[in-house]
């Protein structure tokens, strides 16, 4: 954790007021993911793009490829011999990340035959599990299809985070780790949530990978 949040704080040194909520975010999800947990990310607009973004980085390399063992490479070409061998070679570890923006087809049929507001919320409460993790950004704190899925997973056991900015919004009281970046702007926001997540994803797959950059 400390090597990329150090290199994060020496070029964002406005990030170091939230410093602590930054490796509670980290301690959250490390210690999901370790119990075979999942993380689900969500969003609007572009905080939505970011959780598509957050969820891309996961479940496949980063500064890595996280590149097969030999032993997993093996059990491809004992079934499939030289075409499982070639397949075993592009396959690349990844993380368990959901992004709850990437089923279109659910989305729009839920949102017209019931409640638009409740998209993540349905989606985790048909997918998560006790030990999950759900990151919820929202610049302003106040999405309130966030706040829904917050509260489904008060209910099931789902530990709730939240990206926002400055200014408290009704998320705050669902979320059992709220990182506000110090900006008061939409855009100037999600200029610090960058940073942030990448540094979460580099941070995961040194953890779980190494850290050998191989790229």
């Amino acid at each position: 954790m400390k090597k990329y949040l150090e290199e994060l704080l020496v070029r964002y040194p406005v990030l170091a007021s939230v410093r602590q909520e930054m490796e509670s975010v980290i301690t959250e999800v490390i210690a999901s993911l370790e119990k075979g947990g999942t993380l689900f990310v969500c969003g609007n607009g572009g905080s939505g793009s970011d959780a598509d973004h957050i969820a891309g980085e996961l479940l496949k390399g980063f500064l890595s490829k996280r590149e097969l063992s030999e032993e997993e490479k093996a059990g491809f070409e004992d079934r499939f011999g030289a075409e499982g061998r070639a397949l075993s070679e592009e396959l690349q570890h990844g993380l368990r990340c959901i992004s709850l923006l990437s089923h279109p087809g659910f989305t729009t049929a839920f949102g017209n035959d019931v409640n638009p507001v409740l998209i993540f919320a349905q989606q985790l409460y048909a997918l998560g599990r006790a030990g999950d993790v759900i990151l919820g950004i929202s610049t302003s704190g106040n999405a309130e299809n966030i706040r829904r899925a917050f509260m489904v997973a008060r209910t099931v056991g789902i530990r709730t985070v939240l990206l926002t900015g400055a200014v408290p919004g009704r998320c705050v009281p669902y979320a059992d780790v709220v990182l506000g970046v110090p900006e008061r702007e939409t855009f100037k926001i999600q200029e610090l949530h960058l940073p942030f997540y990448h540094m979460l994803c580099m941070t995961l797959e040194e953890h779980f990978f190494g850290t050998e950059k191989t790229w």
